[in-house]
C-alpha cells in the first residue's frame, strides 16, 4: 500500500514538472516575447503614430523619439534614400525596420536573422499598409531586405485580397 502510494507522487510530480516544462516552453516563442523598438519619427505624423499603435499590438514594445533631423538619423542609419519612409524602427540588436512594414513579418525576420541584413524597408507610403489604412483600399507593396552591402531584394510581396 505505501509503495503504490509512492508510486502515485512520483507519477504526479513527474506530471507536474512536464506541464511546467511546457508552460515554460511556451513563453520563450516568437510571439510571446517583447520586442523592443526605438521609433524615430516626426511629432505630427499620425500614421506614424497608428503603425507604433499596430506594433505594440503585436508584441512589441516602442519608445518614440522626435529628432530635429529626421532624414539625419536615416543617413547615420545607413538607409539609402531611395528606401525611406515617415519613420524609422530600431531594435536592440540594431537591426532597422523603415517605414509601414507589418508587425508579423517583423516577427518572422526577427525569428530568421538573414544573414548580412540591414533591417526590412517598406519605402514610401503604401495604403492599405499599417498605420496607412484608409477604408477598403490597398495598394500592392513590397517588403524589402535591407542588406549591410547596400543592396536589397523582395522579402514578402503584399497583395490585397481580391
Amino acid at each position: 500500500m505505501i509503495k503504490t502510494a509512492r508510486n502515485y507522487l512520483k507519477i504526479a510530480s513527474y506530471l507536474l514538472l512536464l506541464v511546467s516544462l511546457g508552460a515554460c516552453a511556451d513563453n520563450t516563442s516568437v510571439n510571446n516575447l517583447v520586442v523592443q523598438l526605438d521609433v524615430f519619427k516626426s511629432p505630427t505624423c499620425d500614421c506614424c503614430g497608428k503603425w507604433v499603435s499596430h506594433i505594440d499590438s503585436l508584441g512589441f514594445e516602442a519608445t518614440t523619439h522626435h529628432p530635429a533631423d529626421l532624414n539625419l538619423v536615416k543617413q547615420k542609419l545607413g538607409i539609402a534614400p531611395q528606401y525611406q519612409s515617415c519613420h524609422t524602427g530600431v531594435s536592440k540588436e540594431g537591426y532597422i525596420f523603415e517605414g509601414h512594414v507589418p508587425a508579423d513579418i517583423m516577427q518572422r525576420f526577427l525569428t530568421e536573422k538573414p544573414e548580412g541584413a540591414l533591417g526590412l524597408a517598406v519605402p514610401g507610403m503604401p495604403i492599405g499598409s499599417p498605420g496607412m489604412e484608409m477604408g477598403d483600399r490597398y495598394d500592392d507593396y513590397d517588403v524589402l531586405l535591407l542588406k549591410k552591402d547596400g543592396s536589397s531584394e523582395v522579402y514578402e510581396r503584399i497583395r490585397p485580397k481580391s
